[in-house]
This record gives C-alpha cells, sequence and structure tokens, in this order.
C-alpha cells in the first residue's frame, strides 16, 4: 500500500503539515530521582508532595532563573530545554547543590537524590514535548550518571570548557542504547580542583591497600618465626636490651619562627592566625577586625553602555561609608568559622581571599563580627562597591581606559597564573588605597540581581527584597578576562550556591 499523504484543502502542492515541524540547536536537561520506585513503595503520598515541593521550590525556579524552559515533568524527573549549554550546565550545578542542603538532615535512605545528564543536539520542538537524538543522548547519559550529579556530553564539554569555572572529568567514550555512534562523557565536579582531590583519594586508596598486604606479610612472617621451637628457646635465651630513644630535636626559638607562616606586610599588623583548638566565644577573645578604608561621600555616574546589564547610566549620591581595604581573608574567615558562626572552614594561605563563599554564608560573617564588635557591619551596597572601585574616577578602568599588565588579577591581565587568586594586596591600589577592586575575586554585595539599573535607588542604598532568590556579584575574578574587572561590570548568581570564584568584601556605616 503507498503512503497516505494529507495535503491542504484546495492547495494539493502544499506539504504536508508535519514537515514543517520546527528544529532547533539546543542544550537538553534530562533528570531523574535515583530509588524512585523503592520510595515510592516505601511512602507514596510523602514522596510525591516531597517530589513536587522540589519541582517547586528548586528545579523550576532555578531553570526560570538560568534562561531555560521546563519542557514537562516526568513523574520521577524532568526534561528542560537551554538556548546556552553554559546556562543549562550552571542551572544543572545549582540544582544539585540545592538539593545537597535539601537533604543534609534526612536520613540517606530516604534521600531525594538526582541524576542529570546535559546534551547538546538538534530537536523537534512541539508545544507540550521534544524529540529527537539530543533528547535520547541527554536521557542516555543520565541514565549512567551516579546520584548528586552532572553527567555532561563532550558536544557540552566542547562549548562550556573555558566558560564555567569547573573541573571536568573524562569518562571516555560510551555506547548508549539506541544511538549509533559512542558518546564521549565527562563528570561536572563544581570545584574546579575536584579532579586533583579525585585522583588524590583514588592514590590514598591503593597505598591504603598496599599498606595492608604489607601489614599481613608481615604477620605472616612473625608467626612463622614464632612457631618455630629453636627461634623460641633463642628469644627467651637472649638478655633484654633496653629500648634505644632517639631524643627528638626541638627548633631553637629562631627556627621555630622560620618555620612559623609569616603574614603579608598588609596584615603585618595583625594577630597570629587561631589554633585548631576549641573556639572560645567571641567575648572571650578580641576579634581580629578587617582594616577599613573611610570613603567620603559624592555623587558620580553609576554604570556604562559597555553592556546592557550596565544601562541606564544614572546619577547616584553616595552617604560617607567605610569599606574593607581588602577582601576577607581565609583568616579572618577562619575565625569566625572557629567560633561556629560560620558554615565551614576554608582552606588556601591565611592572606588569600577567602574563596567557594555563597551570600548566605557572607552574610554570617558579616552577622557574626557585627555582634563580636558591636559595630554595624554589612555587606556594601552595590552603588557604594562601584563608587568605591571607581576611586574618583570615569574611565573603563580606574587607571584609565586601557588595559595595563600588573594592575589586576584576571587571566588575561599579564601578571597572574589562573591555578588560584593572588594573596590580598598583590596589585596596586586604587586612589582610594582598596585593593583587588577587580580582578582576584568576585565580591558579594547587599543587593538583589536586577537585569539593568531601571527603577535603581538614586541615594545608594541596596535593592533588596525577601524573596530575592539570586544577589549581585562585582568585581571579576582571577578565571575571567580584563572585561570582568572593568568598576561598572555586573553580574548575578543564586544567593545560596557555593562557587569557586566567589568571596566577598565588608562595609562599615558611620
Amino acid at each position: 500500500m503507498g503512503e497516505i499523504r494529507n495535503f491542504r484543502p484546495g492547495n494539493p502542492d502544499e506539504p504536508p503539515p508535519h514537515s514543517g515541524m520546527p528544529r532547533r540547536l539546543a542544550a537538553i536537561i534530562v533528570g531523574d530521582i535515583v530509588s524512585y520506585s523503592r520510595l515510592m513503595q516505601a511512602d507514596e503520598e510523602g514522596t510525591h508532595a516531597r517530589v513536587k515541593r522540589i519541582e517547586r521550590d528548586i528545579i523550576q525556579p532555578s531553570i526560570i532563573e538560568h534562561h531555560g524552559s521546563l519542557v514537562k515533568t516526568t513523574g520521577d524527573g524532568f526534561i528542560a530545554i537551554f538556548d546556552s549549554p553554559v546556562e543549562a550546565v550552571r542551572c544543572s550545578i545549582v540544582i544539585q547543590q540545592n538539593l545537597v542542603g535539601r537533604n543534609a538532615s534526612i536520613p540517606k535512605h530516604s534521600r531525594l537524590e538526582y541524576r542529570i545528564g546535559v546534551n547538546l543536539g538538534d530537536v523537534i520542538v512541539e508545544p507540550d514535548d521534544i524529540y529527537g537524538d539530543g533528547v535520547n543522548i541527554a536521557t542516555r547519559i543520565e541514565g549512567i550518571a551516579e546520584p548528586g550529579q552532572v553527567f555532561i556530553s563532550g558536544a557540552i564539554y566542547e562549548q562550556i570548557k573555558h566558560k564555567i569555572v569547573c573541573g571536568y572529568e573524562s569518562l571516555g567514550d560510551r555506547k548508549v542504547k539506541n544511538i549509533t555512534d559512542p558518546v564521549r562523557v565527562y563528570r561536572v565536579l563544581p570545584d574546579a580542583d575536584a579532579v586533583g582531590k579525585t585522583r588524590s583519594r583514588r592514590e590514598n586508596a591503593l597505598i591504603f591497600l598496599l599498606a595492608i598486604t604489607v601489614l599481613m606479610m608481615a604477620t605472616g612472617v612473625l608467626w612463622y618465626l614464632l612457631a618455630q621451637p629453636g627461634r623460641i628457646g633463642e628469644q627467651a635465651a637472649a638478655p633484654p636490651t633496653a629500648p634505644v630513644v632517639s631524643p627528638v630535636p626541638q627548633p631553637l626559638p629562631s627556627e621555630a619562627a622560620k618555620q612559623t607562616p609569616q603574614p603579608s606586610p598588609s596584615l603585618a599588623s595583625s594577630p597570629s592566625a587561631p589554633t585548631p583548638a576549641p573556639a572560645p566565644s567571641p567575648s572571650a577573645t578580641p576579634v581580629r577586625e578587617p582594616e577599613m578604608i573611610a570613603i567620603r561621600g559624592g555623587s558620580f555616574a553609576m554604570g556604562s553602555n559597555d553592556d546592557p546589564t550596565e544601562r541606564p547610566v544614572h546619577q547616584v549620591t553616595i552617604k560617607p561609608f567605610s569599606i574593607g581595604k581588602y577582601p576577607v581573608t581565609v583568616q579572618e574567615w577562619n575565625e569566625c568559622a572557629a567560633a561556629k558562626a560560620c558554615g565551614f572552614t576554608a582552606t588556601g594561605k591565611d592572606d588569600a581571599p577567602v574563596s567557594n563563599v555563597s551570600w548566605t554564608d557572607a552574610q554570617q560573617y558579616v552577622a557574626w563580627l557585627a555582634q563580636a564588635t558591636k559595630k554595624p557591619y554589612r555587606l556594601p551596597s552595590e552603588a557604594e562597591w562601584e563608587y568605591a572601585a571607581r576611586g574618583g574616577t570615569q574611565t573603563k578602568y580606574w587607571w584609565g581606559d586601557k588595559l595595563q599588565p600588573g594592575m589586576a588579577g584576571c587571566k588575561d591581565c599579564g601578571e597572574l597564573a589562573t591555578e588560584q587568586p593572588a594573596k590580598v594586596g598583590s596589585f596596586k591600589p586604587n586612589p582610594f588605597g582598596l585593593y583587588d577592586m577587580g580582578g582576584g575575586i568576585d565580591q558579594w554585595v547587599a543587593d538583589c540581581w536586577h537585569r539593568t539599573y531601571q527603577g535603581a535607588p538614586s541615594d545608594g542604598s541596596a535593592r533588596t527584597s525577601a524573596d530575592c532568590s539570586s544577589h549581585v556579584l562585582r568585581s571579576g575574578s582571577w578565571k575571567n578576562d580584563s572585561r570582568y574587572v572593568r568598576p561598572s561590570n555586573r553580574g548575578g548568581y543564586d544567593t545560596g550556591v557555593r562557587y569557586p570564584t566567589h568571596g566577598f568584601r565588608i562595609a562599615l556605616s558611620p
């Protein structure tokens, strides 16, 4: 039987409707819940209600925030479509990191853990669904992903590898069901150092197994020797000897001083870092207050025409305030962690800027410092930050309109490796005496994220709201290029999510 073709009446030459289905290249996220059937069997109504809450509170807002569209939910999962591979992967990371917080207080066997696959491919788009190999590959990648992980295809990796501060672990080519060619798969590691950490864990495991093997062999040899009657008699007849104890050399005072890491000149007036001993209460130990610079009030033109998010340029009047001379350091942050007021202990050198900090984390530090010192410490507003960063100038950078090497810490600024941020104060200060107001570390401010300055206040106050899902970041980081170190540059990120390049500095009201 021949194929039946349904042409539109009155126009026999018009192609059938299905041949005009819109196709597009898109980034596809597919996610589903691990052990969903088991959880439903144990508590059907409760599990269903929890899934719907996660969809409402985490998945749907994250997709919208990252400029994607939720295609559909599938009971135990979801499918979403994005124009940008970068936004698709960022959204996947945010979803997984938010789920970590959601699951923290739940027993492991009861947790709702998602696995996520992301692919870039050509798809057929219909009003309520999407089809094609682009979707199928994302589904297959999701199927081999581990709980709490984001796996991406090689097509996605090629688009994002230099655009997101992540680690990527290649899992090689995988043969997946119903797809002719093997698919290159990568695991996304939000911490850029995580690949090395993963390898270190594997190496440590091998060392541990080797040590166990050697210990078992030594035990066998010892048992064999003790089991020989002649050797036992020889051992009994041997006169006991006192063990030789070598004295433990103690460093001389001068040597001890050499072994103790010295603070940078910018922090030389600060006391030494706290020891890992149980943290005393803030009232028992003086609190290390970050060095502050007083800023006189004034008016300036905020924003630029270099990027749509920096428009419109508008006049702002700033009241006098003080702002941190440097971003908050690892040493300063860890005093808060030792006081059990901040959520984690930071790693890195004492004089490096603290990183991998969420906006919520930064607020914890500010609240602790304000309570411990009885001073009104806070995050600066976006307007205060830009006013301070400009240092009284209106040029593209505070030093002029052209990039100069050695003036800021960024990927193409000429003086800095991109493995980690330089210690605070490594570059020249701006005219207000402030360091690292561009490059080094992204810096949280108090404002909620808005895409433009439409409706922004003219008095320098922060734009805040109770339901703010993302906040503003300023400065750019050592991982960004020079476009990001401009004083007018701005961006936003999810309020409760930590990211390796994010830190902050503090402000103080008069």
